[in-house]
């Protein structure tokens, strides 16, 4: 399996990121580096992300990350809203203390 899950995606909306693996707490700080305006990688997370990825590796991601943001930039002149293809499946566990018995 490849991907996030739910969970992980509620995850990182919410900022927790200790779940994730070092590598990708640092890119998942890049995308929001790059995507703040001004967009800014400071010494101090060049250094981070370099103990983890190439130069080479760095400029494939940078490059994704500066591409995903400039769609997305892109829609909100049209006014291009989500086709919905994500839904997050509802969590169906039982109410606590839910009177079952008839």
């Amino acid at each position: 399996m490849f991907g996030l899950t739910d969970t992980d995606i509620a995850d990182l909306a919410s900022d927790r990121l200790h779940a994730f693996s070092p590598p990708e707490q640092v890119l998942v700080r890049l995308a929001d580096a790059l995507t703040a305006t001004p967009a800014d990688v400071d010494d101090g997370l060049y250094a981070e992300l370099r103990t983890h990825f190439s130069e080479e590796a760095l400029i494939e991601l940078g490059a994704d990350i500066a591409q995903e943001n400039y769609r997305a930039r892109w829609n909100r002149l049209f006014d291009v809203g989500s086709d919905e293809l994500y839904c997050p499946i509802p969590d169906h566990r039982p109410l606590k203390n839910a009177d079952t018995a008839s």
